[in-house]
């Protein structure tokens, strides 16, 4: 044990009356909701980013966090004293997944080769610790976005160099989340897009990621890597002009390459609120579109323009993400990762386990609230009903390849068909879902 957080004891279940402020109120693992347990409908998993590897440094002010794992003059022993810490937090909060980039785990060398070897050492201490607490890992993925070299991208960049450079650390990203029995592979492009057009050949950066990716699912194939590739929608910041800006925006990309049936999105609560969306907006295009795998959760100060990412603690708009989830079969490899940060003034270590709980027990009041919209039916119901036209013979021989133009306007004219406006009842609906709420 490492003692970083004292002698706080593991978080149990209370129940809602409880008033203490390290137990769960709602969050009830192994409570069966519609056939699963909450643990397997929610397959929580805490991110290392945020988590372990931020000091409370904004663009105005020094670190307000005290870390004893950041600064020290070994580097690896600060390394293998934040591992030690999270999977201390892991078995705290009873969480079944976590997940990392490589640059989180282990200090950068002065070659790729010594990174990669460090990233190594770290996933040797990763894999007796996980097999130690049966904490098992949701995602993986590589840093290519922190290091000067990325300034113009990864894969997107006008340097060749750099494209070789970002294809040996995915490798080794892959490698290591593969040694570790992953679920999921993630690339978010963080510097995948432009800030000015002026110095900009879109088409040829848009090819470029198009090939980097296939390789990344050539080689997923070859090493026999059963998880899912999964790419982070995101529209802005750092990048002006993000090539992954929304869910529908990366299924175009993935069909123009042939990679519709490969990747999946992993969607981001912040994400979604910064391209215009809803997060149930989001989830609701990927689940049309068929590429749903898995979500970040967390939430966006919405008086700022930028991703503030702090944790979840809003039932209603989560409780709708979660439907739309399990009114697609829930997740497979994928699960709800907790991309959030502590505010900056949070600076004790009981703050990283409060603002999990809070979050734990966020989503899973929202799942009881889905949960139960879903079994009802009564949206089912009214969705059904307003397109139960469509069911009709006639209308079903409008969509299929025989119908032309012409023989539908013929129809129209021949049986003078008027169509008169019907409500959509969306206060009903709104109040529908509330009563839920």
């Amino acid at each position: 044990m490492s003692e970083f957080f004292g002698d706080i004891s593991p978080i149990k279940f209370e129940g809602p009356a409880s008033s203490n402020p390290l137990a769960y109120r709602y969050y009830d693992p192994g409570r069966v909701v519609m056939g699963k347990t909450m643990e397997q409908h929610l397959r929580f998993a805490v991110c290392y980013w945020h988590t372990f590897c931020w000091d409370g440094v904004d663009p105005f002010g020094m670190n307000t966090m005290d870390r004893p794992w950041i600064g020290q003059s070994d580097a690896m022993a600060g390394a293998r004293l934040k591992a030690e810490v999270a999977f201390e937090m892991f078995s705290l909060l009873g969480v079944p997944y976590f997940s990392f980039h490589d640059r989180d785990i282990a200090p950068e060398g002065a070659t790729l080769a010594e990174s990669n070897r460090n990233v190594q050492v770290i996933t040797d201490l990763f894999a007796e610790k996980m097999q130690e607490t049966g904490v098992n890992l949701l995602w993986g993925t590589a840093n290519l976005f922190s290091h000067r070299r990325f300034m113009a991208g990864a894969s997107t960049n006008p340097d060749p160099d750099v494209f070789a450079y970002s294809a040996a650390q995915v490798k080794n990203a892959l490698d290591v989340t593969h040694k570790l029995n992953g679920q999921n592979y993630v690339l978010w492009g963080g510097r995948e897009g432009y800030e000015t057009l002026l110095n900009t050949n879109m088409q040829r950066e848009l090819d470029q990621m198009g090939r980097f990716l296939n390789l990344v699912v050539d080689y997923k194939h070859k090493i026999g890597f059963d998880g899912t590739i999964l790419i982070e929608p995101k529209p802005q910041e750092p990048t002006k002009h993000q090539y992954d800006f929304d869910v529908a925006t990366v299924y175009g990309f993935l069909k123009r390459y042939g990679l519709e049936d490969e990747v999946r999105v992993n969607i981001e609560v912040g994400h979604a609120v910064l391209s215009g969306h809803s997060f149930e907006h989001e989830i609701a295009t990927a689940n049309a579109l068929g590429i749903f795998g898995s979500i970040d959760a967390n939430r966006n100060d919405y008086q700022s323009g930028w991703d503030t990412d702090q944790f979840p603690n809003n039932v209603p708009e989560m409780s709708l993400a979660l439907y739309y989830i399990l009114q697609a079969g829930g997740f497979t490899t994928g699960g709800l990762n907790f991309d959030s940060k502590l505010r900056r003034q949070s600076t004790d270590p009981a703050d990283l386990l409060y603002g999990h709980i809070g979050g734990m027990d966020t989503c899973a009041r929202a799942l009881l609230a889905a949960a139960a919209m879903h079994e009802s039916g009564d949206l089912n119901a009214l969705v059904s009903e307003r397109y139960a036209g469509w069911d009709s013979e006639v209308a079903q021989a409008m969509l299929s390849r025989e119908s032309t133009l012409e023989s539908i306007a013929e129809r129209v004219e021949r049986e003078n068909i008027d169509p008169q406006p019907k409500s959509g009842r969306q206060e009903y609906c709104e109040n529908l879902v509330n009563r839920f709420l």
